[in-house]
């Protein structure tokens, strides 16, 4: 199936619900970002322990991933999308009551277990729906859907914060998580055959991982992605005690400068998208990761020298951010180009690399508190220099870059 067989108000619907899928681990980070000095004053501790927190959904939606990418492929992609979005509403649940620093970190860990079954399910959706010649674009469009979160979430959050309490951010995921549910129920189409041959044991699934990433193809594009898309996880964990702390701006000024900041981000996945229609994904990323690079760099002597300040740390991450619009949907594309039979999977060993990754550069950005934003600065700049060497190298044990081979859907 192409892209131009689907009627365009199914298609439209089609990228709305598998980006609202995307969006929900995104919404559920951005939401709450805002609400992190009430927390912590209500939790009787510090902002960057509460980043702690952020840490542990990380590593949950990291971790999920490799849960959730055998269970696609052999059951299908909507029992197992219902069964974490479940899990996804009763620790949002969990979260509301939640009255220690150790239950909300614990909290956030299953419900990051939760959401990451609604990104992997829908990555595979995209390879299993569209050709591989179009999955560049469509991960173009779900960025308009996912970029609602970073624009909107802040500054709801902040203002639900200081009305209603940050209690109440995580009564609205809740709900946002029975909405989607619903919606998957309804509309969403089984787009795959479960493969009843799969086996669930360890040794298979270890195997079919395995063979996953002996792709050079795969893990070039893979790892590059990943080390790459870092640098957002290191933004999210540093900068609200880097915006809010050092430079002291309030809760909904700092909603605000997180949403336009993603207008960069969001805005180039677009550009991208014109773009292909005139260059490969191939050739799109090695000058995106080299601007990446430049302006991790930039940030990281700006804040070395003292020199930055609040407006320059806004334009070089404004900077920064737009890089990762062209990087993210090419890398994907070119991740599960090579798949079609175990996409599933494939989804699932990229997402754990690229939460994987995201996650210690989260820890190590909340656990080196240190002086200004010089944790924050490194961590960007090692982020985008890791994935530019990456791409070099890897790219040198490519033998044939595959493109255009498509599956076959299965609509239901």
């Amino acid at each position: 199936m192409t892209t131009t067989t689907i009627a365009p108000s199914r298609f439209f619907f089609l990228i709305l619900i598998l980006g609202s899928l995307t969006a929900l681990g995104p919404f559920s980070i951005d939401m709450y970002l805002p609400g992190f000095p009430a927390i912590a004053k209500d939790l009787h501790t510090d902002v960057a322990t509460i980043g702690f927190s952020l840490t542990s959904f990380f590593i949950g939606i990291s971790a999920g991933q490799l849960l959730y990418g055998p269970l696609l492929d052999r059951f299908g992609r909507k029992k197992p999308l219902y069964a974490g979005l479940i899990l996804y509403i009763l620790a949002s649940i969990g979260c509301l009551y939640s009255h220690s620093i150790e239950s909300l970190i614990t909290l956030r860990f299953f419900q990051a277990i939760g959401s990451c079954a609604a990104t992997v399910a829908a990555v595979a959706m995209v390879r299993d729906i569209f050709p591989v010649q179009d999955n560049a674009r469509v991960f173009a469009l779900l960025m308009l859907v996912v970029g609602a979160s970073p624009m909107v979430a802040p500054a709801v959050g902040g203002y639900i914060t200081s009305v209603f309490g940050w209690h109440m951010v995580f009564l609205i995921l809740s709900v946002l998580g029975g909405a989607i549910l619903l919606s998957c129920i309804l509309w969403l189409p089984e787009s795959y055959q479960p493969d009843t041959t799969m086996s669930l044991k360890p040794k298979p699934i270890i195997k079919n991982f395995v063979s996953v990433l002996a792709n050079a193809q795969f893990t070039t594009y893979a790892l590059a992605g990943a080390f790459s898309f870092a640098g957002i996880f290191t933004y999210v964990s540093g900068s609200p005690r880097v915006f809010m702390q050092i430079y002291e701006v309030s809760e909904s000024t700092y909603g605000w400068i997180f949403a336009g900041l993603s207008v960069g981000f969001i805005g180039c996945s677009q550009i991208n998208s014109r773009l292909l229609r005139r260059f490969q994904s191939k050739q799109i990323i090695p000058w995106a990761l080299s601007f990446q690079s430049l302006f991790g760099i930039l940030i990281y002597l700006s804040a070395f020298s003292k020199v930055l300040t609040l407006p320059l740390l806004i334009i070089l991450l404004f900077g920064y951010l737009c890089c990762l619009g062209f990087v993210n949907p090419n890398t994907a594309a070119l991740c599960l180009a090579p798949f079609s039979k175990n996409a599933g999977s494939a989804s699932a060993v990229m997402g754990a690399l690229q939460l994987g990754i995201g996650a210690v550069a989260s820890a190590a950005v909340s656990a080196f508190d240190g002086d200004g934003a010089g944790p924050m600065a490194a961590t960007l700049a090692l982020c985008g220099l890791s994935a530019w060497a990456i791409l070099v190298i890897g790219k040198k044990f490519i033998r044939t870059e595959a493109t255009q081979t498509a599956a076959q859907p299965i609509m239901h």
